[in-house]
């Protein structure tokens, strides 16, 4: 069965057995494109019509699994995030809290981002970034790395230090305006 999540019909006949398997089938399509929070599969389950003591059920049997943990999510979304996208704590925790992770769990799972990880994840953005800048004046290359990096939550301390870092020759951050 081949069908993307708007393809779906919704879950308002046959048995209650029936509509648990059906409830079963959308959360594990949803885990087999990605891990998901529980959240975000309840609200998958909400959009097919699922009654939400079958959601409830289908979901709890899930955590008790190991299919969805919702801390290991967290933690491995945190991981995943800095190396690839190169993000803040502060994205990464409003991220985590649109994908509805208890707040407790994104603190906890923040725990692991180390100061020089921030630095090191802004680093390489701006590395990145300053790839495609060469032929800009430095003060527009310096004021676009300077707005991608605030883009991607970093504090302006840690944007005028990596843009130090690499343009050491430039005015500093401050001086902007």
């Amino acid at each position: 069965m081949n069908h993307t999540d708007d393809e779906v019909e919704p879950l308002s006949s046959g048995s209650e057995a029936d509509a648990e398997a059906a409830a079963r089938e959308i959360v594990l399509r949803q885990l087999t494109v990605r891990a998901r929070s529980r959240h975000e599969l309840a609200t998958a389950l909400a959009k097919r019509e699922v009654a939400p003591e079958v959601a409830r059920r289908v979901l709890d049997r899930m955590e008790e699994v190991g299919l969805v943990d919702d801390a290991t999510f967290a933690e491995d979304w945190v991981r995943s995030r800095q190396q690839r996208r190169h993000l803040s704590s502060r994205a990464l925790q409003q991220e985590l809290r649109r994908k509805g992770i208890d707040p407790e769990q994104v603190t906890e799972a923040l725990e692991g981002v180390e100061p020089d990880d921030e630095h090191a994840a802004a680093l390489a953005l701006a590395e990145k970034k300053m790839r495609t800048m060469s032929g800009l004046e430095p003060q527009v290359r310096r004021r676009r790395l300077a707005g991608a990096l605030v883009r991607r939550g970093f504090s302006s301390n840690l944007v005028g230090r990596v843009l130090d870092e690499v343009e050491p020759d430039q005015e500093s951050y401050g001086s902007l305006g």
